[in-house]
């Protein structure tokens, strides 16, 4: 289904095609009519099936056409790099709209708190915000929900193992009671469906598998040493005929170092994070799908913000904290019935998330053996141990077993 046919005003469409969307994945197909016909919703679908769009867009088109302007939608989330990214989704997909948002969370400075003061009295279309520290604000008076028409709980299972099920009853107790709720989770365990049956009001229900990997993805690892990364980085780009080229990272300080070590190693590079401005971020994108940028460094973020046909590598430099998203690292590759390769470094502390990504892709990813060259790398240090030994131990250097 294209997106055009859900009938989106203009600036919204104009966002959506910006972003390179065409097609509506299957929850966005189901969950979009009901959520535009505002009914209650609890939707089981996990990360890679497009569920952060499938709630945002309906409702960004019902503030696009709304005459009364106020704190209109309040989307809670386990964590601060979440609610990131779905402000990024927001920050793209409203591009062309007066459509205005807020992110709240802790950990923050001081201008940034008193940007999210100002901009809580001013009034915002959007907040999305962790749980902790939108209470604060609520307690202190300051925020102000009594017009609030969306709420919306993502990764709900993630927020109860969290132990948040007692702030969020409690933001609830600020909210109206009139109110469309949108609950997404990616397990419906007892007490999810528990706190459903306390916050929705007779809910429709979708339930989403997450799709596996194209078969046109060839999949690889390798088992390396951190110390291996980069130098085995550099061979693959150097050596392999790719042309367009995602690599993967798990922190955005990550992400700035390995962008200036490629850089440095003479590879045409550019690191995408938050800490660039929306005119530096377009630029990157923009030379990226024009194909003047032949490899961009990104996290997570960068997976669920970016849609772009021909890219024929994708590099896990560091492997995802969680199994669904390899699937949406990897998608970015062999669309639209193309093939490409998608690469996965793996280190010791790994091996729990490689059998999880196998779990869930149901087959084994074919490892690579490390060449000879990059086995032959001096290891200078070792791998940290787990939490819960001694400070001040350290681990022997490893070995990994040699591919069947």
């Amino acid at each position: 289904m294209n997106f055009k046919e859900f009938n989106f005003n203009s600036e919204l469409q104009e966002g959506i095609s910006a972003m390179g969307f065409k097609e509506a994945t299957p929850i966005q197909i189901q969950s979009i009519p009901l959520i535009i016909e505002g009914k209650d919703l609890i939707a089981c679908a996990q990360t890679g099936t497009g569920k952060t769009g499938a709630y945002l867009l309906p409702i960004m088109n019902k503030i696009g056409i709304s005459k009364n302007r106020h704190n209109n939608t309040l989307i809670l989330a386990p964590t601060r790099e979440l609610a990131q990214q779905i402000d990024l989704q927001v920050e793209a997909l409203a591009y062309f709209t007066n459509i205005s948002s807020l992110t709240v969370f802790g950990g923050g400075d001081g201008i940034a708190y008193e940007q999210q003061k100002r901009s809580m009295r001013e009034g915002v279309d959007i907040i999305i915000a962790t749980p902790g520290r939108l209470i604060s604000h609520l307690s202190s008076g300051l925020l102000k929900l009594e017009h609030l028409e969306h709420l919306v709980l993502d990764e709900a299972d993630r927020m109860l193992d969290m132990g948040f099920y007692d702030d969020i009853m409690r933001i609830v107790s600020y909210l109206p009671k009139k109110r469309q709720t949108v609950m997404f989770s990616a397990t419906m365990p007892p007490k999810i469906r528990g706190m459903a049956s306390k916050l929705l009001n007779n809910p429709a229900q979708i339930n989403i598998s997450i799709s596996k990997p194209a078969e046109g993805i060839d999949q690889q690892i390798y088992l390396a040493h951190d110390d291996h990364k980069i130098p085995l980085l550099q061979k693959i780009l150097k050596e392999g005929d790719y042309k367009s080229i995602i690599v993967f990272a798990s922190t955005k300080e990550k992400v700035k170092k390995l962008g200036k070590s490629l850089r440095q190693l003479g590879l045409n590079a550019e690191a995408f994070h938050s800490d660039l401005d929306q005119k530096e971020r377009e630029q990157i994108l923009l030379k990226f799908k024009n194909r003047n940028l032949p490899v961009i460094i990104g996290t997570d973020v960068l997976s669920r913000g970016i849609d772009v046909e021909g890219i024929d590598l994708v590099v896990n430099f560091d492997a995802p904290q969680d199994a669904e998203d390899y699937v949406h690292r990897i998608g970015r590759t062999a669309r639209a019935a193309t093939k490409g390769t998608a690469i996965t470094f793996i280190n010791q502390r790994d091996k729990r998330r490689l059998e999880n990504i196998e779990q869930l892709i149901g087959n084994k990813i074919k490892q690579i053996p490390l060449p000879d060259e990059i086995k032959a790398i001096e290891i200078t240090q070792t791998e940290p141990l787990p939490s819960t030994h001694k400070k001040g131990i350290k681990r022997k250097p490893w070995k990994f077993k040699k591919p069947n």
